[in-house]
């Protein structure tokens, strides 16, 4: 049973076991099983398995599957049912998530907890399907208008896009604020073995929501304050709330103790730069890594540490710089940070990461 007292239908088959899964598909049935009953999406590749695996599967769930005629139509729907204190998603890639972007402000500023998917492509513009971390800062900074922040969460496998996708739905509802799940279609589309499990938290009280007020005083959802000093104390409150959303950074760290050299990258590419880093390790070069699961908020402080012991930096993105900002703001000038970057879809291999390694790694002494 699920917290809404509903079968997850055809569960049996998928929880528990270890299945072989494709990326935006196992995200799909992770978001289900963390009982999110509504989704609201419109077709754009390399997403687009998500809403297909939706449109299958809600209905069978006594759930909720609509194609929106829009991403501006679903982005207002989630906000909709995420008012009625439902659990909502919804998902698109790159352009579509521009497109999303004053809904999603609306729902930062009304406090609406929602999970934002976002399997990006290649750009600006239409760009391509391809790998592609461009949407580093569309994702961190907010994106829409005013001054906001959201959890920003970058899984590297499939199966840490199932336990990041349930822990979305958890944290939108324990600080009522959309999170943003920033994957890409390399991630997407590959298969790899996952363990789905359902939700065991119990449901978070919405006392907020827009349920009927028959018993109790009516509830006002809104992010329009027009009183002489609401809007501030409102973003003076919202503040306070972002701040306390900094205690969820996570990030995972390898070889850092004696590195001199750190490695800072997310996603997939962080695994490719694990490969190269062993390489250099079998070469005696100390070099470590550092990959941001949170990209926001972004983990500073062991990138902070690692720059007080006198480590240099190399930020390895699929962009053309994006995430080195905030390894520079973390640094704060004590040591002196490189990056090595790809585009339009290309992904840097192994070999090309160690030469990169070899470049700005201080040599081992030998005696």
């Amino acid at each position: 049973m699920n917290r809404s007292g509903t079968k997850h239908k055809g569960a049996a088959a998928l929880y528990g076991k270890k299945l072989l899964m494709k990326g935006n598909e196992a995200l799909a049935e992770a978001a289900i099983a963390a009982d999110c009953r509504y989704y609201f999406g419109y077709p754009i590749t390399p997403q687009n398995e998500i809403p297909a695996y939706m449109s299958r599967r809600m209905p069978q769930i006594g759930g909720v599957f609509l194609q929106s005629e829009s991403e501006l139509a679903a982005i207002n729907m989630v906000f909709g049912a995420a008012a009625a204190g439902v659990r909502a998603m919804t998902s698109s890639s790159s352009p579509g998530i521009s497109l999303k972007q004053e809904g999603i402000s609306y729902l930062a500023g009304a406090e609406l907890p929602a999970v934002i998917v976002n399997i990006a492509r290649g750009g600006p513009g239409l760009g391509n399907i391809s790998p592609s971390q461009a949407d580093y800062f569309q994702s961190t900074r907010g994106g829409g208008h005013g001054d906001y922040n959201m959890l920003v969460f970058a899984p590297a496998s499939v199966q840490e896009t199932v336990d990041l996708t349930m822990l979305s739905f958890e944290l939108a509802d324990k600080y009522r604020n959309p999170v943003i799940i920033l994957s890409y279609g390399l991630l997407g589309q590959m298969l790899e073995p996952v363990v789905i499990n359902p939700a065991e938290a119990e449901a978070a009280d919405k006392p907020w929501a827009l349920t009927g007020a028959k018993s109790r005083p009516a509830n006002c959802i809104k992010s329009l304050h027009l009183g002489e000093g609401a809007l501030e104390k409102h973003n003076q409150h919202l503040h306070k709330k972002y701040k306390s959303m900094q205690q969820e950074v996570r990030c995972e760290e390898l070889d850092i103790e004696d590195a001199q050299l750190v490695i800072v990258a997310f996603g997939s590419v962080a695994r490719i730069a694990k490969s190269a880093i062993r390489a250099a390790r079998n070469k005696g070069l100390p070099v470590g890594l550092i990959r941001p699961i949170s990209l926001w908020p972004f983990p500073s402080q062991p990138i902070d540490r690692a720059a007080h012991r006198g480590a240099s930096f190399l930020t390895v993105e699929l962009n053309s710089g994006q995430m080195i900002e905030d390894v520079k703001l973390a640094v704060n000038g004590k040591s002196k940070v490189q990056f090595f970057g790809r585009t339009g879809g290309e992904i840097p291999t192994p070999e090309e990461i160690l030469g990169q390694i070899e470049k700005h790694c201080p040599k081992p002494v030998t005696i």
